[in-house]
């Protein structure tokens, strides 16, 4: 098996910013596995607020690649098992691994990844689309440059309720707010009950992501549902969100790849918690890879390739929200 490593710098069609940083280019780290005559792709971006940089990830699947290119034949589950101690510091570039190995597999045995999993994707979810912070004016511009039937808001700003507001005069469409742990538990509570009356489905992680007793606060008074994110980013964590939100947001890059996030959303399932997949701002070999688990999941925020000036790949596409599958096998991605 042979593994080769790509590093990009994704442009976004506009800046996109979040209670605690703005961006306008996305680096973003692709890995192809290639053996019997299949390629697999996977991805994975940095992230400061992870303390992730592509030079890193490279440099750690560097020091594993004999391991890597001596693999045959095993197991997706049983590759990663014998990757994870090796990355376990670096989630992301086991993401990343993790993705283009299922991809590979999946091709080898001639079959799309969903199908391989015995899924069926007849009542896939849509995805919404965000509309990072900006000016109330630039907000109300995003949206209308993109019409669609779910948006996601980022807050965290002195004018959520305003910004909402005004939005909320230009569409008709669902809104999921992701105040990225920038509210405190009043706050959160009473602006439940506004953002309600303004056709709001639910809120994500509205609070710092340990102050647990700030989420049972506000688990048992919000008028919305609260999803987990920052408090949810590996397997062990999912149990501790039961009885402290009503969902979790699983991202793969924090958990390590497709293989945990599948038993992350099986174990939430089992606990009665709500189950979504989100994305960073990845390409579409990063999206293609989640649009897989779509039939195992209440929401999907998986709009990252959309928010690039340029994909670097071909895969799943995304048209007003429903997500189409392309016509190859694995994740169906090609680069482009």
């Amino acid at each position: 098996m042979e593994l080769i490593l790509r590093a990009y710098n994704l442009k976004l069609k506009h800046t996109f910013t979040i209670s605690r940083e703005s961006i306008d280019f996305q680096p973003s780290l692709i890995v192809e596995l290639k053996s019997d005559g299949f390629s697999g792709f996977g991805e994975a971006t940095s992230n400061p607020y992870y303390k992730t940089t592509v030079p890193v990830m490279m440099q750690d699947l560097e020091k594993i690649r004999p391991l890597i290119e001596s693999t045959e034949n095993e197991t997706p589950e049983a590759f990663w098992t014998k990757i994870y101690p090796f990355l376990k510091h670096d989630m992301f570039a086991l993401c990343a691994l993790d993705l283009a190995y299922n991809d590979w597999y999946a091709r080898k045995k001639g079959k799309k990844l969903y199908e391989l999993w015995g899924y069926s994707p007849d009542k896939n979810p849509m995805t919404d689309y965000t509309i990072g912070i900006a000016s109330i004016e630039k907000m109300v511009s995003k949206m209308q440059e993109l019409p669609w039937p779910i948006y996601k808001i980022k807050l965290g700003t002195q004018e959520d309720i305003a910004i909402v507001k005004e939005l909320r005069k230009h569409t008709d469409a669902i809104f999921r707010i992701d105040a990225n742990c920038g509210w405190g538990v009043e706050e959160t509570i009473n602006n439940a009950v506004e953002l309600k009356k303004l056709g709001v489905e639910f809120l994500e992680q509205p609070m710092k992501a340990d102050d647990w007793e700030a989420h049972k606060e506000v688990y048992k008074h919000s008028v919305l549902p609260v999803i987990a994110d920052e408090s949810c980013i590996i397997e062990e964590d999912v149990a501790k969100c039961h009885n402290y939100f009503h969902g979790v947001n699983v991202k793969l890059v924090k958990c390590g790849g497709l293989t945990p996030g599948k038993r992350m959303i099986e174990e939430a399932k089992k606990l009665g918690l709500k189950t979504m997949v989100g994305c960073m701002t990845e390409s579409t070999v990063g999206i293609s890879a989640i649009a897989h688990l779509l039939p195992q999941l209440d929401y999907v925020d998986m709009d990252g390739a959309l928010l690039l000036a340029q994909d670097i790949a071909t895969g799943v596409t995304i048209k007003n929200g429903v997500i189409s599958y392309s016509e190859l096998n694995g994740t169906g991605v090609t680069l482009i």
